[in-house]
């Protein structure tokens, strides 16, 4: 762990006390957890503390562990004829719960002190909403709607949200996982009608394209920090 992200930890600890659910400095970048009923307030902290000011919101994201560890075709290994076929799918770990299913994700940037920091705050499956941050950094507002927008995560007192990259009466949010790749309507021209209609999709749901699991990211995503520096 470098000396600059040591202090960061330690600033951090001090500043949110049991509010802080959990950090680590995997990858050598620091990383917490926190709350969704702690974002707000701790948010402020973040950018208002004189010994963090992080002024900058540099992106959100979000992300479904609907499918996490769960692969469609075998890669560990292969016969002599090739890689297996994606005709099913192996769990190769039941880390996932409907209360973790998804994940805000929000990196800020302090350029006084040259801090970088990841926040990592879980939504269940039932509820997925979070408050907006908009009110803090402006530039939130984009970002949280291109959240909804692909993974339909709810963001309370935002001021405008709405969908930002898909059309006009899309049905479904794209990123999720239970989200064919297919999607669920087609369009073709209808020559008795003379005119462009739609219709439920006709192609056949099929894994084409494997998901490698690293063994390098599985350990450190799956274990916590103490395990991952004894292994």
């Amino acid at each position: 762990m470098s000396k600059k992200n040591k202090v960061l930890l330690a600033i951090l600890a001090d500043t949110l006390g049991e509010r802080l659910v959990c950090s680590s400095d995997a990858l050598r970048e620091v990383t917490i957890e926190i709350l969704s009923n702690d974002l707000l307030s701790i948010m402020r902290l973040l950018k208002e503390t004189e010994t963090l000011q992080f002024h900058q919101l540099i992106d959100i994201s979000a992300v479904d562990y609907l499918d996490y560890g769960k692969g469609d075709w075998q890669t560990h290994s292969a016969s002599s004829d090739g890689f297996s076929r994606g005709v099913g799918s192996t769990r190769l770990s039941d880390n996932t719960e409907d209360s973790r299913r998804f994940c805000v994700v929000y990196h800020l940037l302090s350029v006084e002190h040259n801090f970088r920091l990841r926040v990592k705050c879980y939504l269940s499956e039932q509820s997925p909403r979070l408050d907006s941050v908009a009110g803090i950094w402006a530039v939130a507002d984009w970002y949280e709607r291109e959240a909804f927008d692909l993974f339909g995560i709810l963001f309370d007192n935002h001021p405008d949200l709405r969908r930002i990259l898909t059309d006009y009466g899309f049905i479904g949010h794209p990123f999720r996982k239970d989200f064919p790749l297919e999607g669920y309507v087609e369009v073709r021209y209808d020559p008795e009608k003379g005119r462009v209609v739609n219709q439920p999709v006709s192609i056949e749901p099929r894994t084409l394209v494997p998901k490698v699991i690293r063994e390098e990211d599985w350990l450190h995503s799956s274990k916590p920090q103490s395990e991952v520096e004894d292994a």
